[in-house]
């Protein structure tokens, strides 16, 4: 049931029917991707940078890997911070003098990229191994509550030091307003928040996701769906297509590249399809289908709160039957947001409603670009100028 939904969602993906042979899949002719096979370490020292890796342990027990550009002895730290099925690679996939962590890197910060708990490079727990449903028993709440402080405060304990900023971008905007609110504590190591695409309410979802609303309640049915662990882990399956199928001609790239802007919107004329081998190679990173449900509540009840469980798990764990909402008004420190017209994630209208339930009123930034859409922030020709140019001169 799990694979015969995953292919429908491909196939429906597509702009057009296209019959694709045998023949055709192997007659490969495209160029050979450079960066086949190397991860988000050799990714950056590819392009003559600096990196390290970094352990660090959650409260319950998960090890994460953060990835590191490191700047000069008492530089600024800045830390970011991917979303749904992503990864620190997402960070460097535009290569030198365009992506985010290697502009942060020139400006001379020290930048950290994180991995949220279940994707590539934090798949390991002190006690329970990756194949056992127990270790996919979170959602974006742990990832909030436990990871975020974890990353946080080993970075500021190495440093001696606040962090200059953190940068989430949609997932990673949802999980530091839940540590923001429910570990306040830790939001006060930070001097400044950015949130890019912000996912918070999502009442007004324009991505299929929203389709998944009405199914957030059946747990036995979204879960025969997704499966009721791991949700679309990087496997060799996508690694053969991304090498492949979506390579040797402009056509079928646009085809691949579809299965993206289904989810996140339309924008042809920003995406760079040559690209496309190596965000395939790191995309997805894999999460917890328990993470895509809670989005799928999120859509259905057009608030921000904790996991709903059923009214009675809710009482044994909340004493309540409905789960608490995450209190905003405990958010203090300056936070800009970074919103576009087209981005059927983030949608203007629910980014308006969590600025008003804000008790600051945040710095708002519009993309000055109509067809701007939610994976434009990471990957678009046109975003270090659309975008991270204003960023880097508000930080």
């Amino acid at each position: 049931m799990k694979a015969q939904f995953c292919t429908v969602l491909l196939v429906c993906s597509f702009s057009s029917a296209v019959s694709f042979s045998f023949k055709t899949l192997f007659n490969f002719n495209g160029k050979p991707d450079p960066n086949d096979g190397l991860n988000t370490l050799q990714l950056i020292r590819k392009e003559g940078y600096s990196a390290e890796a970094h352990v660090v342990l959650t409260d319950d027990g998960y090890l994460l890997t953060m990835h590191r550009i490191p700047g000069k002895p008492k530089a600024s730290a800045i830390f970011l911070q991917h979303g749904v099925l992503g990864s620190s690679a997402d960070w460097v996939i535009l290569g030198k003098e365009k992506a985010l962590a290697y502009l942060l890197a020139d400006q001379g910060y020290d930048v950290w990229l994180g991995n949220f708990r279940g994707n590539t490079y934090s798949r390991a727990h002190i006690s329970l191994s990756s194949d056992d449903p127990k270790f996919w028993n979170f959602s974006w709440h742990e990832s909030g509550v436990y990871d975020l402080p974890a990353m946080i405060t080993y970075i500021v304990k190495l440093k001696e030091d606040f962090l200059r900023a953190y940068i989430g971008f949609s997932m990673g905007t949802t999980c530091f307003y839940v540590m923001a609110t429910e570990r306040p504590q830790i939001a006060r190591l930070l001097q400044s928040a950015y949130s890019l695409a912000p996912v918070v309410f999502m009442k007004h979802v324009q991505s299929p996701l929203r389709y998944l609303a009405p199914f957030a309640y059946d747990y036995k049915t979204i879960f025969s769906l997704f499966g009721e662990g791991e949700f679309l882990p990087q496997n060799t399956l996508v690694k053969f297509l991304s090498k492949y199928l979506c390579n040797f001609n402009f056509l079928e790239k646009k085809i691949c590249a579809n299965s993206l802007f289904v989810i996140v919107g339309f924008d042809r004329a920003e995406f760079n399809y040559t690209l496309l081998p190596t965000i395939l190679n790191h995309t997805p990173a894999g999460t917890s289908s328990k993470t895509l449900v809670h989005y799928a509540q999120a859509i259905k009840s057009g608030d921000f709160r904790q996991y709903d469980y059923g009214k009675k798990q809710n009482i044994k764990i909340y004493n309540n039957t409905q789960p608490p909402r995450y209190n905003l008004s405990k958010i203090t420190l300056p936070i800009t947001l970074f919103t576009a017209n087209n981005d059927w994630l983030s949608n203007p209208i629910d980014v308006m409603q969590l600025t008003n339930e804000l008790p600051q009123q945040p710095t708002i930034y519009k993309v000055p670009f109509q067809k701007f859409n939610h994976i434009d922030f990471l990957w678009a020709i046109d975003v270090p100028t659309l975008v991270y140019k204003k960023l880097l001169d508000m930080i």
